[in-house]
């Protein structure tokens, strides 16, 4: 097979070589190296359209190799219902960070929803508590699937309660996951009662209006709160917000589009006020879960740096087994 060129991976191949497992250990490695100081803060550029929007997400992967990688993602939530298409669609692009050749061009869903839901399951190995049985998962797309995956692998989990406004994928999920994981899983109207019964909460929705309030949080709770990748986007009550413990991906991120910043807008918090970073905790800078009954929110923005380390993955297992196809760019 032709190894010269640009290699261009198909969503397909990116399934085939990259494990749910694979992602957590690789998302948990740049976080604690990003904790070390080790890399280079990512950069972001946002675009709205009418019915969506594009996110192009920048990094340096450092190494013995080292690569720059961009990842440009559009997020339409009505694409389903409208034209049978996914939310969220894109490509990655690795370049060699020591002659800027682009050396792989990915589809990026695979990657985006895997590297997310890795995200929140490293956070819960820090900060949910060690016994957490039970979840919610608000959202049940694929990025609820993933999630659900992703903290089985972290977490004792036995109970699920399934929560989305489409039936169809709440009973979906249920039937999708509950063998695979050998889970109970039950779908669910009173939202409310489910958070007040979980241990763990996750929300990946397209809202833009807060539906996880302050009241229905039980102590001791981890909450996910991965939906609000735009400033228009909300999950998470702001008040509940200033009263938890917030532990970010990003604080710049955060404190512009996420969770965070419709709390800090609302005037209840400061970006000084929250906790830390992820790279902090996982590097143990700073103490994650201190007491059984503190509310912890990771707030989830998605960075850069997900999108590297796990895309770079992908790339070097790709060459190693002579998988997708290359082609010339500058032909």
């Amino acid at each position: 097979m032709k190894t010269d060129g640009t290699l261009l991976l198909h969503h397909s191949d990116i399934a085939q070589l990259l494990s749910l497992e694979e992602c957590i250990s690789a998302v948990e490695k740049i976080f604690r190296l990003q904790g070390e100081g080790k890399v280079p803060a990512s950069q972001i550029l946002g675009v709205h359209a009418s019915h969506g929007g594009l996110h192009v997400k920048a990094g340096l992967l450092p190494g013995s190799k080292s690569y720059v990688v961009a990842k440009a993602n559009t997020n339409f939530p009505g694409n389903g219902r409208q034209f049978g298409l996914p939310t969220i669609q894109g490509i990655i692009i690795i370049f060699d960070a020591e002659n800027g050749c682009p050396r792989a061009i990915l589809d990026s869903a695979d990657v985006t929803i895997k590297r997310t839901a890795a995200a929140s399951a490293v956070a819960a190995k820090y900060l949910a508590r060690p016994n957490s049985s039970v979840a919610t998962i608000c959202g049940c797309g694929r990025q609820g699937r993933a999630h659900l995956r992703a903290l089985r692998g972290v977490l004792p989990l036995e109970e699920i309660y399934a929560f989305d406004l489409d039936e169809r994928a709440m009973q979906n999920l249920a039937t999708k996951l509950a063998d695979e994981l050998d889970l109970q899983i039950k779908t669910v109207r009173d939202l409310r009662y489910a958070i007040q019964e979980s241990d763990i909460c996750v929300t990946c929705t397209p809202s833009r209006q807060f539906f996880v309030r302050k009241e229905d949080v039980s102590p001791g709770t981890f909450i996910a709160a991965v939906g609000a990748d735009n400033e228009h986007k909300q999950e998470i009550d702001p008040a509940l917000m200033a009263s938890s413990k917030v532990v970010v991906d990003s604080l710049k991120q955060c404190s512009a589009f996420g969770d965070l910043h419709h709390a800090i807008s609302a005037g209840l918090m400061r970006p000084e006020d929250v906790y830390a970073e992820l790279a902090e905790v996982v590097t143990c800078q700073i103490s994650g879960r201190t007491s059984d009954d503190e509310i912890i929110i990771f707030d989830s923005t998605g960075v850069a740096i997900e999108d590297a380390i796990t895309a770079v993955t992908v790339y070097e297992k790709a060459c190693a087994a002579k998988i997708g196809n290359y082609f010339n760019l500058a032909a």
